[in-house]
């Protein structure tokens, strides 16, 4: 097995230590690689040029990264905190559930990029429910937080995962027909997504009660300190 074509992975870890510019070093890793693998520098130039035309919408994922940098820098998760403080009747279970039906719904029509943990939980969910949270239950401790942000994050993993199976042209739909087509059965994507319907309401209930409960157990210590905390008569 020829392994000089993995020089390319030490160029660029070399280029990265010495901190050198990111483009030059895939570049040069790029053309160490296809040299090393015996291609023209025509043949290595077409490849790059392919690979950068068709992954070209990556990009767009980039972009929305420094927005949300400058959004944050700028108080964009205070005023998220302070917003929800605002509203009568927030809860943190209330957002969260909230937030997994809106995701489920979205991603069952292919609507997966709505949400996410970059654009979405970081900057705008996790502090809206931490906000709810402590205008609720009063100061949170760095434990109760980083829990808050972990609910946050798993509900719009729940969301997504088990709502996009509903969605027929969803790559997993199609994997398992071929799975079963393989194995003698012929299914239908819509049979498939149909049948993800009762597991997506499970997911949902399953996930809406462990919300409800992480914010009464919340709510219990809180009661439980307060009645330590209470003077004697």
């Amino acid at each position: 097995m020829n392994y000089w074509p993995l020089i390319g992975v030490a160029a660029v870890v070399i280029g990265f230590v010495l901190r050198l510019n990111p483009a030059l070093v895939v570049v040069a890793a790029g053309f160490s690689t296809g040299l090393a693998a015996q291609l023209s520098p025509l043949d290595i130039l077409e490849v790059l040029g392919k690979a950068f035309t068709e992954k070209r919408f990556l990009l767009l994922f980039l972009l929305t990264l420094p927005v949300i940098g400058l959004l944050e820098r700028h108080g964009l998760k205070e005023h998220a905190q302070n917003w929800v403080a605002r509203l009568r009747g927030a809860t943190m279970a209330r957002l969260l559930v909230a937030y997994l039906l809106m995701r489920q719904l979205s991603s069952a029509i292919g609507l997966t990029s709505l949400g996410g943990h970059p654009q979405t939980v970081r900057p705008l969910l996790a502090p809206m429910a931490e906000g709810a949270a402590q205008t609720r239950h009063g100061e949170l401790d760095d434990d109760e937080r980083q829990r808050i942000r972990a609910l946050a994050a798993g509900t719009d993993n729940v969301g997504m995962f088990f709502g996009e199976d509903i969605f027929i042209a969803f790559g997993a739909v199609l994997l398992i027909q071929s799975f079963f087509a393989e194995h003698g059965f012929t299914l239908d994507p819509l049979q498939i997504a149909l049948w993800g319907i009762p597991t997506a309401i499970c997911a949902f209930v399953i996930h809406s009660v462990r919300i409800v409960r992480f914010e009464r157990g919340l709510a219990r210590r809180r009661a439980v300190a307060a009645t330590t905390e209470a003077p004697a008569p």
